[in-house]
């Protein structure tokens, strides 16, 4: 079995715990959650390869050192291996990777199945759960290095991902961001100014609509979030 192989099989069988923005020991084989998205990912490979990565100091201690999609970003980057997005999806074990939007906010990080399937922690209302690639927004695939995988598939019928509605985001429609922004102060958040502007005053009130609603508090509008609010993208 790859190694690969192995992460999907562990995180397959953390499905239906719960999550909780939590830190995470690393070396526990036997937590049971709750988890995070960044925590539930570096625990699989800690369990799975013995190592710490996508935390904040991978030369930390694994039971006390958080992990974070940030941290994430930083050694895909220096220690690799960023291959991209498609690739990582049709790899049993591929890390797919959505960046943090800016300084001390959240991203997602999910392992995939190889057939254009998730397992992730998803939220609060979710826990960890099956999921699907499609259609969403990625930044990167993941390998990790000295990690064992088999070789990715054939090409999946994957959708491009949606627009997505964030902080610099190129391409948004003004008439968007108002209706978001409408949307969230009648439900008693404050976007700032109803302008058709994406800018911190949006993305904090869009981040406390998510906590509510147990999404992922990313400040970005993609289409679960959207749903929630009853708007079209």
């Amino acid at each position: 079995m790859t190694d690969g192989e192995k992460m999907l099989k562990l995180a397959e069988s953390r499905i239906g715990e719960k999550y909780v923005n939590v830190c995470v020991p690393k070396n526990n084989k036997n937590w049971h959650g709750p988890w995070d998205c960044a925590e539930f990912m570096s625990w699989l490979v800690y369990q799975v390869g013995g190592i710490l990565y996508g935390c904040v100091d991978d030369n930390g201690n694994p039971a006390t050192v958080e992990a974070y999609t940030g941290a994430w970003k930083s050694d895909s980057q220096k220690l690799g291996k960023r291959v991209p997005w498609r690739q990582a999806a049709s790899t049993v074990g591929g890390i797919l990777l959505r960046y943090p939007p800016g300084p001390g906010m959240m991203g997602h990080i999910v392992v995939c199945d190889g057939e254009g399937g998730t397992v992730e922690a998803m939220g609060t209302a979710y826990g960890v759960r099956r999921g699907k690639v499609s259609g969403r927004n990625w930044d990167t695939g993941v390998l990790l290095p000295n990690f064992t995988y088999g070789a990715a598939g054939g090409a999946l019928d994957l959708a491009e991902p949606s627009q997505l509605y964030a902080l610099g985001q190129p391409n948004m429609k003004a008439s968007v961001i108002r209706d978001i922004q409408r949307a969230l102060k009648e439900l008693g958040f404050n976007p700032g100014p109803i302008d058709g502007e994406y800018n911190d005053l949006t993305v904090a009130a869009v981040a406390a609509f998510q906590a509510t609603k147990g999404l992922i508090v990313d400040g970005q509008v993609g289409p679960q979030t959207a749903k929630r609010l009853k708007i079209e993208l």
